[in-house]
């Protein structure tokens, strides 16, 4: 296979002409005729037994070329870009420029990475917001402990109060005349859960067990049932039991049994340590976020719309793989939301866009500071993916390429450099304001 021709029409866009050599493509045909052969039927031959020669004046010289062209295109086209050294992005697009008895001759439109200019890079500005560990955050982990370590115990001795559960039954009326949906028994409700319209649970509070009573409401304009929006009613009531959430005591003992700590003290510095430790990588992280946003304004170049277009729909396939880990497809999901594959695609373009230009962008930097990567990284890469998804190592390193995992790792050092380099500075006293809010 011999490339005949490189000519870029376009900024970034590369015509090419391969020339398939008349045995090789004699060859393709041939296997061609043998594939389809025992499917073809000739007069005067048994089914599969008719010559190649025989079949070709039949139907017609070119019968077995359509097959025989797509099994000579992967090797022509690898042949061909190797040979031409073009670093391609998106899909080639292949046409036929010539076959016959003489061979083939193939074009190929391929995209090309765009030549990328990047200066400024090191000791950029970005807006960095570190969040201090208060005694409310830590006084929150705790309760959510104590709430799971919890347990439920019958009230006897006093009326309902908000954060109890109660039982009781209830019958509501509009006028003195019942409403379907408006009657239960036994019902189980915590108070102050807001399960109930506005004003029911409130009127419970202060009830004994054993107490009938009347709860007078009026329900919300938008309530979902059409008979009832705005309209005042009457629920008949009576509480049968009154349960409360029992927290344990906030302690020591308490401290051993859900830790690995002896005192109380102890194990409030190790939540403080922990949730410090999360508030940083989520400040490191949004850090980079907003770093990685002002280094792609440093770069110039022409890209491609076939990259953004792959990267769209790398993140569509990463989708649609997440959503079958939860049992679930794409197809489902459009079902039950009313979005389409188009509208998700839309949906994903901006952060698919946003990483093909970091992703240039840190690339250029690779080049540009002549970074490398030690044969041992790239090995300890390979050992950390396989602990990570629990895959032997030699399977992993079948289903990636070492020099695709060194690129990444290349890209990853670029980013570090950036990192190191950057200067972080606090935001705007409005920002950091929202930011404390959210």
């Amino acid at each position: 296979m011999t490339l005949q021709k490189k000519e870029m029409t376009a900024t970034n866009l590369y015509e090419l002409e391969v020339a398939v050599d008349k045995e090789t493509f004699e060859a393709a045909t041939v296997d061609a005729y043998r594939k389809n052969v025992k499917k073809m039927t000739v007069p005067g031959f048994r089914k599969g037994k008719a010559p190649k020669s025989i079949i070709e004046k039949m139907y017609g010289k070119g019968v077995f070329y359509e097959e025989a062209v797509n099994a000579c295109i992967p090797d022509a086209y690898e042949a061909a870009i190797k040979e031409a050294a073009l670093d391609v992005v998106g899909q080639p697009e292949f046409d036929v420029a010539s076959i016959g008895d003489e061979g083939l001759v193939l074009k190929i439109k391929v995209y090309t990475k765009p030549e990328v200019k990047i200066e400024g890079y090191l000791g950029l500005e970005a807006e960095r917001t570190d969040r201090e560990v208060t005694d409310a955050d830590v006084e929150e982990e705790i309760n959510r402990v104590r709430e799971r370590n919890s347990r439920t115990v019958d009230v006897t001795d006093r009326a309902a109060a908000m954060g109890d559960t109660v039982n009781f039954d209830y019958e509501g009326s509009l006028d003195g005349v019942a409403f379907d949906g408006g009657k239960a028994e036994k019902y189980n409700l915590k108070l102050g859960s807001g399960q109930f319209i506005p004003g029911f649970e409130e009127q419970i509070v202060g009830k004994q067990i054993g107490e009938e009573f009347d709860v007078n409401v009026t329900f919300p304009e938008e309530y979902h049932a059409e008979n009832l929006k705005g309209k005042a009613a009457v629920f008949k009531c009576k509480l049968h039991g009154i349960k409360m959430t029992e927290l344990p005591e906030l302690d020591d003992e308490f401290a051993k049994d859900v830790s690995e700590f002896d005192t109380l003290d102890a194990y409030k510095a190790d939540i403080q340590a922990k949730i410090g430790e999360r508030y940083k990588k989520a400040a490191d992280s949004a850090f980079e976020e907003a770093l990685m946003d002002v280094l792609v304004t440093k770069m110039e170049a022409e890209i491609p719309e076939v990259m953004y277009e792959a990267e769209t729909e790398n993140y569509v396939r990463d989708y649609d793989s997440r959503l079958r880990m939860q049992g679930l497809d794409l197809n489902t999901y459009f079902k039950y939301t009313g979005m389409t594959l188009d509208q998700l695609r839309q949906q994903m373009r901006p952060q698919a866009e946003r990483q093909v230009k970091v992703r240039l962008a840190l690339e250029a930097i690779v080049a540009k500071e002549n970074l490398t990567v030690a044969e041992a990284d790239v090995d300890a890469e390979f050992q950390r993916i396989s602990e990570a998804y629990n895959v032997p190592l030699d399977q992993v390193k079948s289903m990636i390429k070492a020099e695709d995992l060194e690129k990444d790792l290349l890209v990853k050092a670029a980013a570090d450099l950036v990192k190191e380099k950057a200067v972080p500075v606090a935001p705007k006293a409005e920002e950091a304001e929202a930011k404390e809010e959210n």
